[in-house]
């Protein structure tokens, strides 16, 4: 404990603190000597650069809490790599940066229950990088990450939903590798139509469009 405290640039009443707190987790024990490892090291830079960002412990601890609650990296890409997307690796304060006072335990696990986010030991995995840097603009823009959140959820069940029309209306016709092969143009229809379908709301009701 003493080794890691000097690491880490606390004291060991610190670190005990912590621990009792459960913001690290308990050393590996051998007999009577307690191992710490880099991740527990990992955790204590990560409470620190947060309380540096404003976050208190009581906050700190239900971040904690809900990172160890998330699913691993294995589970988030259970399916496989993303065909198009990029995977996204951030440590909690990088991610604290990208939303800026946003992230709260409830967006934190809104998140997570989406299939947005997964851990890797002490490192965050977000499954994409254009919905990561999409998501941060918009929250940039005045627009609470919550609700953000929330039309996520709105549009991924949208999304499956074309997605099925689309693989079924191929399948009927062909087979599961016409799908792939057919995607940019499932794309194309719904970025045409969502296009489309934001001119027709900019334009109000019963005003022409132009």
């Amino acid at each position: 404990m003493e080794e890691l405290a000097a690491a880490a640039g606390i004291t060991v009443r610190t670190v005990r603190f912590y621990r009792e707190r459960g913001l690290i987790k308990p050393p590996r024990r051998e007999g009577r000597i307690a191992w710490y490892d880099g991740s527990h090291l990992s955790r204590l830079r990560t409470i620190a650069a947060l309380l540096e960002r404003g976050h208190t412990l009581n906050g700190i601890a239900e971040l904690s809490e809900a990172f160890d609650r998330g699913r691993d990296v294995g589970e988030l890409l259970g399916l496989g790599e993303p065909t198009e997307e990029t995977p996204v690796r951030l440590s909690a304060t990088e991610l604290a940066d990208h939303f800026a006072g946003e992230v709260t335990p409830e967006n934190l696990q809104a998140a997570l229950d989406l299939g947005y986010l997964g851990t890797d030991g002490e490192e965050i995995v977000h499954v994409s990088r254009r919905l990561l840097d999409v998501s941060a603009a918009l929250v940039r823009e005045g627009i609470p990450l919550a609700e953000v959140l929330g039309a996520a959820r709105t549009v991924r069940d949208h999304a499956d939903a074309l997605a099925a029309l689309f693989a079924d209306l191929v399948r009927a016709h062909g087979t599961d590798k016409d799908v792939e092969r057919l995607r940019p143009l499932a794309k194309s229809v719904v970025e045409a139509e969502l296009s489309m379908a934001l001119d027709r709301r900019m334009a109000g009701p019963g005003t022409p469009p132009g």
